[in-house]
């Protein structure tokens, strides 16, 4: 259960991680010729224009959740299902870049401070705030990842796979908030998300325990 402080702390770096993702889907959108994004006003870094009640909530209770879908027009594309693969992973990726952004000026402020006899409560402030910070950007990513309609995963997975399999996929798109519940209710979304977090969080602080190492 969260208490005062850590709804003070998720609450922000939930909104962060949310605008980023869909402010990366409408700029990639909008870079590939198509206006609705601007249109529909999500070129912005405010966060009021990106969310949905409901997967904010989600997020900030359990680490993955969803934003409002960027409405964008692949007519405008040169290569449609291109298009609207390299839209979507745009997402996760501004995801990644920010997880991986925090952890390194967390690493940064942590030799800083080593230098300045900092305190052990800013030291732990300070790598918790990265911890937290990186789990919610790297669990909304590999959320969105997954494979089932209207999820990023589906959008991407149609740039490798036949026309018609892509589109039959796409037919199932209804049923994806009962797929959803069901992954939720078994447990399996434990699994998939956290073992994926912990594989990107690690690859992360090892790149950033190597770039430090080298520049320190």
């Amino acid at each position: 259960m969260l208490n005062f402080r850590s709804i003070l702390i998720n609450v922000p770096i939930t909104l962060i991680a949310l605008t980023g993702h869909e402010l990366a889907h409408a700029w990639v959108s909008s870079k590939q010729g198509d206006p609705t994004p601007k249109m529909e006003g999500r070129l912005t870094l405010n966060p009021l224009a990106h969310l949905d009640l409901y997967g904010t909530i989600l997020m900030i209770l359990t680490g993955f959740g969803w934003a409002k879908p960027v409405a964008v027009n692949p007519m405008y594309y040169k290569d449609r299902k291109k298009g609207m693969a390299l839209t979507a992973i745009a997402g996760p990726i501004a995801n990644l870049i920010m997880a991986f952004l925090g952890i390194l000026i967390a690493v940064l402020l942590l030799v800083v401070g080593s230098n300045f006899g900092w305190s052990a409560n800013v030291v732990y402030f300070i790598k918790y705030i990265a911890y937290i910070f990186a789990f919610r950007n790297l669990c909304f990513m590999v959320f969105n990842l997954i494979p089932i309609p209207p999820f990023d995963g589906s959008r991407v997975l149609g740039l490798f796979v036949p026309n018609r399999v892509y589109y039959n996929m796409l037919q199932y798109e209804r049923y994806s908030m009962l797929i959803i519940i069901v992954l939720s209710l078994t447990g399996a979304f434990d699994i998939i998300i956290g073992s994926g977090v912990n594989v990107f969080y690690n690859l992360i602080v090892k790149t950033v325990s190597g770039i430090v190492s080298l520049i320190v």
